[in-house]
């Protein structure tokens, strides 16, 4: 090894290049952040160790880490009290429909407010924001009136259409589009001869991947999760979700927890698997839109 290569090997240590893993504060930090992946990640794998264990023997101390005995057993108990396939297929075309739904009219609304002039744009934005801000309890019951004179009650519509076009992905889409869009690519494809819902369709849209990708994932997951409004507008058990079939299963069961433990954990699935296949997306698409916004 001669002085050049002493020098560059020098000067990778010192700037923190291949050789920084042997940091000490490098090591410090990897072994934070394990624990707390751990530490987040234990309820999830705690509700499966749950589900595997007898009624009597779930909540005992100390409390079960392995995987029991009880699984099946609950599984099959699950399955003769609720309509399992039934209510998670409304789930899921709930939530995907909710999802398909909101990416679109909210990236158009988005595009609205981040590419055109529009007069009065500044307020009508502000006043959009304003409503994002009312908590949505208190529109519960204005809420439920408008469904019942609409004759939408116990129907999938107050479940999708309401929030086709909400303020939270609105504001998104407008801070991704903004920036991401050039305003004389649009020109030019309007000297081509390209319509406006053209240019939404075929610019917009992929230049806003990434944002698109955040909406939707967010989206996604909060219509899986959401209880209240489908408690209320979904009594129907053959037409409501798996939230609130589960909170109806432990009267069913007078305290059958072994199978309310395994209907937590199948509806962890879903979101589990959302999570682990698009984490990079997720992560890509918040850093991109904190660093434009």
């Amino acid at each position: 090894m001669d002085m050049t290569d002493s020098a560059v090997l020098a000067s990778r240590r010192n700037s923190g290049g291949e050789f920084s893993l042997l940091k000490p504060g490098r090591i410090l930090t990897y072994i934070v952040l394990v624990l707390l992946a751990l530490a987040f990640a234990f309820p999830f794998y705690y509700v499966f160790v749950l589900a595997s264990w007898p009624n009597d023997n779930i909540f005992v101390w100390p409390p079960h880490l392995l995987p029991g005995p009880a699984f099946v057993d609950n599984y099959h108990a699950l399955f003769e009290q609720v309509d399992f396939y039934r209510n998670l297929f409304n789930s899921a075309a709930i939530a995907t429909l909710a999802t398909v739904t909101i990416i679109f009219f909210c990236t158009m609304g988005g595009a609205a407010f981040a590419l055109y002039e529009l007069k009065g744009k500044k307020t009508l934005f502000s006043l959009m924001l304003l409503t994002y801000m009312i908590p949505g309890s208190l529109s519960i019951v204005p809420f439920f009136k408008i469904i019942n004179v609409l004759g939408w009650y116990n129907t999938w519509l107050p479940m999708i259409i309401p929030g086709m076009a909400n303020a939270f992905g609105i504001f998104l889409m407008t801070q991704y589009i903004k920036p991401a869009v050039p305003i004389d690519l649009m020109d030019a494809a309007r000297i081509d001869g390209m319509s406006e819902f053209g240019i939404l369709l075929k610019i917009i849209f992929p230049l806003a991947k990434s944002g698109i990708s955040v909406l939707g994932i967010l989206t996604f997951i909060g219509s899986w999760n959401t209880f209240l409004f489908a408690y209320i507008m979904l009594p129907d058990e053959k037409l409501t979700t798996f939230p609130v079939v589960l909170a109806k299963l432990f009267s069913k069961t007078s305290g059958g927890y072994g199978a309310l433990m395994v209907g937590n954990a199948i509806a962890l699935i879903p979101l589990i698997i959302v999570l682990l296949f698009f984490s990079k997306q997720i992560i890509a698409g918040i850093t991109e839109g904190s660093l434009k916004g």
